[in-house]
């Protein structure tokens, strides 16, 4: 920690004053500011983005001119000589065209690391978790009853909940440690879909601001600052779906045009009754209040509270031989008592500054409560074969932080470059984290688990780039994080604490060959933290895993009309202890390795009409282990997505998706095969200037498919001896929705 903090402050060289210029960028339609434009010099070197007020500095001394890029906007050449300090530019909106894309370093720059407003709209999404699907090569299933977490897979991982997939929404982290369910459990259900205004994501270890669970990679939510318009949208569908979303501007246009400051209301209500021949009665509430805006010329405040809560009841992973005997139906149950109920209550706000040397300041804080209580059945009757194995599974949950980071262009010597560094502290405070025996929700038979975690980290982090040439950018970083756990167990009046540090360096270099090439290679240490109950029994020696990847590719445009983006990828995980919640049992697992390669392709058909497909294959294995026994569970080897957009800002636009991922081992031999799916999704709507309307339709052509899969040793009521099998979740079958939204 004191190389780091040692680090950060040779770096920080003081960033040249000079008479630069501030400028706004507003929307020509919906009249609110542009947040994530790009300027970029004369010399066709990138400068800044614009902020969350749509503000940017623009220096005549430097560059003559800008050029400002951003998607879904024309682009514009700005005269920094002849604009007046403080003036408003206006940016007309249109469908972007990859004639207009130009490869520009840094990558996470481009448009195949941000899905867009746009991207969500046209896709068949029911709730904010499915807007991960995007994310190439990242797929999601769910196993409970549509109210607990979705599981993930990316990568050649099986990431359970999210162990090594790091989730944020505005800066606020999602995922849960030291979680009743399982560690690094992330529920995204408390975004409501449409007011996220964009997401940017990457893949591996490599950005030093990213720390606990990004090893596989991340996915970093925006909420709209500004609503363009305010609207209320009602949807309904098979299986008694009903779905009613509204946000409504609580100031006035003029005032935001004025003064940059919004306010506005969103709520969501959504309930089905579901597929499954048992009810789900699955109902969801979610509210936000966002504010954001000036607090002087160079400050801005951003600030929301937002809520959810849910409940529902779940079939269930059924056993393959309960469906083939005919004992139910595959959309039936054994155990139809499961399900649950779960909330989360936020408080975020930031403060973003910007001096006059160019330096910006982040400054974030925020708070969560959260409640969580599950009832599953994952063995019947194996272990209690007169009352049954249900479980529940329940915490309370306190957890807040702050973050502070600051970054600016300076220059190393005769070298062009830009600095970041930051501090993150969090705390995470359980009550009453329980794992019990129960039967029909209601009666209590055995607490196998009890007790209250407290886990506290704190990270301090730094990276310097470097622009060697016009065509060469080096970026050096590293983080340092400190951990402190406990654990008071209250079954054995006991209480355990471990602490534990990790010092995690990063490397990027970009190559820029020409407009249409550009090469790159990411080098990278990151880790996730282990259960504190894993933490305090191993004496603290495994509080954290550390993970080693390297990334090497390229981006491609081939032509006007088509874009390319590869990557070849390796990462290596140290021995893991996995606290395995639905048990309460520590079980080690080895090292493991996986490789494999990425292919990203996008073509501009015609105009508004695009195609996109993403192919991602990796080989999982497990080190140290017989040949014979090295795969690793449920890791998928081969998956694909892709399909056709219409994108036209008025008037008819739509979509047709599919998704593809192969047979994968169940089990570490590979006896077991978890079966592969082909799925395809499909969405139409026809838009005018007051009012949408929309038909999405999900498994368009009725495949009966395995959702989620387990190989699971189970045994049915008054059967003599138990059965390993693979145990499902039935996908969703033809499932048509209706929307109509109002803009007003």
């Amino acid at each position: 920690m004191k190389f780091l903090l040692l680090f950060i402050f040779m770096l920080m060289g003081v960033a040249v004053e000079a008479q630069v210029k501030t400028i706004y960028l507003y929307s020509l339609l919906g009249k609110v500011p542009v947040p994530g434009a790009i300027t970029i010099r004369q010399d066709r070197l990138p400068v800044q983005v614009s902020n969350g007020i749509g503000a940017l500095r623009i220096d005549p001394a430097v560059s003559p001119t800008y050029t400002i890029y951003t998607v879904g906007y024309d682009s514009l050449v700005v005269d920094a000589q002849q604009i007046a300090d403080r003036s408003i530019i206006y940016l007309a909106e249109k469908n972007t065209s990859l004639r207009e894309v130009v490869v520009r370093t840094p990558p996470s720059i481009g448009v195949l690391n941000t899905i867009s407003d746009v991207d969500i709209h046209l896709r068949p999404i029911v709730t904010s978790q499915d807007v991960l699907r995007i994310v190439p090569g990242l797929f999601i299933g769910q196993h409970a009853g549509g109210g607990k977490a979705e599981q993930i897979f990316l990568r050649g991982f099986d990431i359970d909940h999210g162990t090594d997939f790091g989730i944020t929404v505005d800066g606020m982290p999602v995922n849960m440690v030291s979680h009743a369910h399982g560690q690094g459990y992330a529920d995204l259900h408390f975004v409501i879909p449409e007011l996220i205004e964009k997401v940017d994501f990457d893949k591996g270890p490599y950005f030093a601001d990213k720390g606990n669970f990004v090893t596989a990679g991340f996915a970093d939510f925006k909420l709209k600052n500004y609503l363009k318009q305010n609207f209320v949208k009602a949807e309904g569908g098979q299986f008694n779906t009903w779905r009613a979303v509204a946000a409504v501007n609580l100031l006035n246009k003029a005032s935001i045009i004025k003064s940059g400051n919004s306010l506005y209301a969103g709520a969501e209500y959504s309930h089905t009754k579901g597929y499954f021949d048992s009810p789900q009665n699955f109902n969801r509430f979610n509210g936000i209040l966002k504010y954001h805006g000036k607090i002087s010329e160079n400050a801005s405040l951003s600030a929301h509270i937002s809520g959810f809560t849910s409940s529902w009841n779940a079939s269930g992973q059924i056993p393959d031989r309960a469906v083939k005997q005919g004992l139910i139906g595959w959309y039936g149950a054994i155990d139809d008592t499961e399900g649950g109920s779960t909330s989360r209550y936020n408080a975020n706000v930031s403060l973003h500054t910007t001096f006059d040397n160019g330096l910006q300041w982040n400054n974030r804080v925020y708070y969560s409560y959260y409640r969580f209580n599950l009832f599953s059945n994952f063995t019947f009757y194996l272990n209690n074969p007169a009352e049954g194995d249900q479980i529940r599974q329940s915490e309370q949950r306190h957890l807040a932080g702050l973050q502070s980071d600051i970054s600016y262009n300076n220059n190393i010597g005769r070298l062009q470059g830009a600095f970041k560094a930051g501090v993150q502290v969090r705390t995470d405070m359980t009550k009453d984290s329980e794992l019990s025996n129960t039967k029909n929700r209601t009666k209590l038979l055995d607490k196998i688990m009890l007790g209250d975690i407290h886990e506290v980290s704190a990270g301090v982090y730094a990276e310097q780039l470097f622009r060697l040439s016009s065509t060469l950018e080096l970026a050096v970083g590293a983080r340092g994080d400190i951990f402190l756990n406990s654990y008071n167990d209250k079954l054995i009046n006991q209480k355990l604490s471990a602490r534990s540090h990790m010092v995690s360096p990063k490397l990027r270099l970009n190559y820029k060959a020409n407009d249409y090439v550009q090469l790159y290679g990411y080098f990278g240490k990151g880790f996730h933290t282990n259960d504190t109950r894993v933490a305090v029994q191993r004496n603290g020696r495994e509080v954290v895993t550390p993970a080693l990847g390297t990334d090497l590719g390229g981006i491609f445009k081939i032509g006007d009309k088509v874009l390319l983006q590869t990557a070849l990828w390796y990462l290596w995980l140290q021995q893991e202890f996995i606290y395995v919640g639905d048990e309460g049992i520590v079980e080690p697992s080895g090292k493991t390795r996986r490789y494999g390669g990425d292919l990203s392709f996008r073509y501009e058909i015609l105009r508004y009409l695009y195609a996109d497909a993403d192919l991602n294959v990796s080989m999982p294995r497990a080190v140290g282990v017989p040949k014979k026994e090295h795969y690793l569970p449920l890791a998928p080897e081969v998956t694909s997505t892709g399909g056709l957009n219409y994108v036209n800002n008025k008037g008819w636009n739509g979509s047709i998706r599919y998704r593809f991922m192969g047979k994968r081992p169940a089990n570490e031999d590979y006896s077991v095969t978890a079966k592969g799916y082909f799925i395809c999704d499909a969405g139409l709507s026809y838009s005018k200037q007051n009012w949408e309307a929309g038909l999405f339709v999900q498994n368009i052509f009725n495949t009966k498919w395995k959702e989620t899969q387990f190989d699971t040793e189970t045994r049915l009521k008054d059967e003599p001896e138990p059965v390993s099998e693979i145990h499902f979740t039935p996908g969703t079958p033809f499932f048509a929705r209706l929307s109509f939204t109002i803009f007003f």
